[in-house]
């Protein structure tokens, strides 16, 4: 019998034989940047910088006994005045009555999933809601678990109406559908609106709980970057919103909205929130900066640029369209910043734009379904239209060159 070591050695090498071993890489500074989920460019952008920079220093020389780290959990020595007016800052934003930090978009959704569906509950999700609420739901005490076919409003409504029908007693019982208002691997936006009126017409008691990730849909769409959900005026038809600050935000952390009830309950109840430290005093004010910079309009510049940019490499695939289709094929959705490569080589062709200092990522199974792998390319506000040329040129050139060398591509 092998060690534990031989074994972890023979699970590593499988995946080198599948080409699936996953790897620890670092950006080269000079690169293009494709692949991020840093949309607005807030990361680099000088205004955030100085304006952080500018808060920390004033938090810091207005309260000397505030620390670096935050001491503990929220429940014992990590909560704060600040963590808790951020809420509320946030919260107003987004027009919701409350919400609670959590420190990560991961963490935000193990611990609702995990704890809000009580037994005898069922769980509804579109079958390409992220890997977060997955851990969730398999934690969950949830009694159902069913899936839907991505962003279709009619398969919600047959196995919303099939789920009535297999069991009298649901009536009684909590229904929550689990989507994300932008998908991170294909760039679509949820049609909420009708969801939200299949839901109302197919549990007309009202217990139907819509649930929202927003987590890649922060910054980018919406009223000064607040989401699908407020751009399309449900905000109060949706029982819960995760927000995230680690993508178009350029920080780190979660915020999920909710009621008040259900915030207590989730202090009372989600373990991911109540068994770890909570972020630290220069998280939070990272945190506040980017909410106050998109209160004030100051990101719509950035929003704007991100759509310029958007619109541009849309323009270039309509014309890559009409000649290298049959190679590759580039699928892409109205506003959304991640754009899908689709080909039978997603690792030689992110490759081969990687070593011409263009970062994009190859994509694989299990993270997308067997057969749907692809290049994912994510524009930001600080792409420039040169690098976007460079993209585009670099892979009519690996067509090219895969035809060449490969003609049963």
């Amino acid at each position: 019998m092998g060690t534990l070591l031989d074994s972890f050695q023979e699970a590593l090498e499988k995946r080198e034989a599948k080409l699936a071993r996953r790897r620890l890489t670092i950006l080269s500074p000079d690169a293009a940047d494709f692949s991020s989920n840093d949309f607005l460019s807030l990361s680099t952008s000088s205004l955030l910088k100085s304006r952080y920079l500018r808060r920390l220093n004033a938090c810091y020389a207005a309260d000397h006994s505030l620390g670096l780290g935050s001491g503990g959990s929220r429940l014992l020595d990590g909560n704060s005045a600040f963590a808790e007016e951020l809420e509320r800052f946030i919260a107003s934003f987004h027009d919701a009555p409350t919400g609670l930090l959590f420190n990560s978009g991961f963490d935000a959704n193990v611990g609702v999933y995990s704890s809000v569906p009580q037994p005898g509950d069922a769980i509804v999700y579109d079958e390409l809601i992220h890997a977060s609420t997955h851990e969730g739901m398999r934690l969950s005490r949830a009694t159902t678990k069913l899936r839907f076919q991505h962003n279709s409003v009619e398969d919600l409504e047959n196995v919303l109406n099939g789920l009535i029908n297999d069991d009298v007693s649901i009536s009684s019982r909590n229904v929550f559908i689990a989507v994300e208002s932008l998908y991170s691997m294909d760039g679509d936006v949820a049609p909420l609106k009708e969801m939200v009126q299949v839901i109302h017409n197919t549990f007309p008691r009202g217990n139907a709980y819509l649930i929202v990730d927003e987590a890649h849909a922060t910054g980018v769409f919406g009223p000064n970057g607040a989401g699908v959900v407020q751009e399309l005026g449900v905000q109060n038809d949706v029982f819960i919103r995760t927000h995230t600050f680690g993508k178009a935000l350029a920080g780190q952390g979660a915020i999920v909205l909710c009621t008040s009830l259900t915030r207590e309950y989730l202090i009372n109840y989600a373990r991911t929130l109540i068994y770890t430290t909570a972020m630290a005093s220069p998280t939070l004010a990272a945190i506040r900066t980017a909410y106050e910079l998109m209160q004030q309009g100051k990101t719509q510049s950035f929003q704007q640029k991100l759509q310029s940019n958007i619109s541009y490499f849309r323009s270039q695939c309509d014309n890559f369209h009409m000649n290298d289709q049959s190679i590759v094929r580039i699928d892409y959705y109205d506003r959304s910043p991640i754009f899908s490569i689709r080909t039978k080589y997603p690792r030689e062709l992110a490759r081969y734009c990687q070593e011409r200092g263009l970062i994009v990522r190859p994509i694989m199974a299990p993270t997308v379904p067997r057969g749907k792998e692809r290049v994912r390319v994510c524009l930001h506000a600080g792409n420039s239209y040169e690098e976007i040329d460079s993209l585009m040129s670099a892979i009519r050139q690996w067509v090219r060159d895969s035809t060449t060398e490969r003609p049963k591509l």
